[in-house]
């Protein structure tokens, strides 16, 4: 009878390690690739879902010619497409290196990776002509980690009439929807946009880009002080929003449109805050006395958060979370205006660590949520955010 019970305890633990084993192989890791309008960067991220788990993370920084010239090209200039071609190789090549990197320090099973998804650098985003443009040479990255990816996501939600952006509220909705709590969540990058999530109301889900976040903090910080971001905000917090100064920029015929909307550097960049500047500094109502170049961030800064009260108050939803991502996160003085401003209907404003994701991570495991759905042959966009005209499957797939 005992040498009976070993044996099949021996057999219960054989199965255990085969079903454990069987767990390890079966689990699909996918890899997100982001870098977002602030070109702070490319987040790469390796992550399984259902439920998610980030197995790995790593953020390159951009060589400053690389920086220099994605910058360059968001806006019209000469010999574009030769700059363009280059430009694309070189940002492919360090994805690739750095998805590569990341596989070795952390020993992911290559085997388990199912797919890349790379958003690439957009450098042009035309909605109101019918087309966008993300580089980051798809062929090169497979090439080099002989993985297949998914790139390409946007314009097929284009085709269908949709704005292409913003993408992730689909993503958001999946991870964060709350039964019975409204929640909006907001992603502070180069561009702010949100994700409106009713409780309980899966139908009911829509964003939009509010307008511009560290696309122009960011600018002007690095202009004046040297840094390539304010810490903090602590800058701004030292200067005054001027009120001329800010109606001038709110006169944007971006801020007065319906959504479904997005925006990117082709309305919002140094060279048009400039020409504002000028423009104000010619008005009756210009003060020299408030021209400082703390003011003008501090400005800045309320043109971002105004934005978002307006977003969030002109919705159905009375009261509830806002989570905030992206590098604004990091941002305590914006964070701070941001609840004064939500105080009327007790909006709570924390980050989407609290909800179990890293603000920085959320862009780019959105995108290997996006490449998972790709290649379950799942559509990755909500019409009621973009504007399509229905479920889309978003990408192309570059076979290894």
């Amino acid at each position: 009878t005992q040498t009976h019970q070993l044996f099949n305890l021996c057999d219960i633990l054989t199965l255990f390690q085969h079903i454990a084993g069987l767990r390890i192989i079966m689990t699909a890791i996918y890899i997100g690739v982001m870098t977002g309008t602030s070109m702070d960067g490319v987040d790469i991220v390796a992550a399984s879902f259902d439920p998610l788990e980030i197995h790995a993370t790593l953020t390159l920084p951009f060589d400053p010619d690389l920086r220099d010239e994605l910058m360059a090209l968001t806006l019209p200039d000469d010999n574009e497409i030769d700059r363009m071609g280059k430009a694309d190789v070189a940002l492919a090549q360090m994805i690739g290196h750095g998805i590569n990197e990341m596989i070795e320090k952390n020993q992911l099973d290559r085997s388990q990776i199912k797919a890349i998804g790379s958003h690439g650098q957009t450098i042009r985003h035309r909605p109101e002509h019918g087309f966008t443009l993300q580089i980051g040479d798809p062929n090169i990255i497979t090439e080099l980690t002989q993985l297949p990816v998914i790139s390409d996501f946007r314009r097929r939600d284009m085709a269908a009439g949709g704005q292409g952006a913003p993408l992730v509220p689909a993503f958001h909705q999946a991870l964060f929807q709350h039964d019975s709590i409204h929640r909006v969540i907001l992603n502070l990058g180069g561009i702010a946009n949100v994700s409106m999530l009713p409780a309980g109301q899966p139908e009911a889900v829509y964003g939009f880009d509010t307008g511009p976040a560290n696309i122009l903090m960011d600018a002007w910080c690095e202009r004046y002080t040297g840094q390539p971001y304010d810490e903090n905000g602590n800058w701004a917090a030292y200067g005054q929003p001027i009120r001329s100064l800010l109606d001038r920029l709110q006169a944007h015929e971006f801020f007065s449109k319906e959504p479904p909307k997005s925006t990117g550097r082709e309305d919002f960049n140094l060279e048009w805050l400039d020409e504002q500047i000028l423009d104000w500094r010619g008005d009756l109502e210009y003060d020299e006395l408030e021209d400082t170049p703390e003011n003008i961030q501090a400005t800045l800064m309320k043109l971002t958060t105004r934005a978002i009260k307006k977003a969030i108050y002109r919705s159905d939803m009375d009261t509830g979370e806002v989570y905030v991502c992206g590098g604004g996160a990091y941002n305590s003085h914006l964070l701070e205006q941001l609840r004064w401003r939500l105080r009327k209907h007790e909006w709570t404003v924390q980050s989407t660590a609290d909800l179990g994701l890293s603000p920085t991570w959320v862009e780019a495991t959105a995108f290997a949520w996006l490449a998972m759905r790709f290649m379950n042959q799942l559509s990755g966009n909500l019409p009621s955010v973009t504007g399509a005209a229905g479920y889309r499957i978003l990408g192309t797939i570059t076979a290894v």
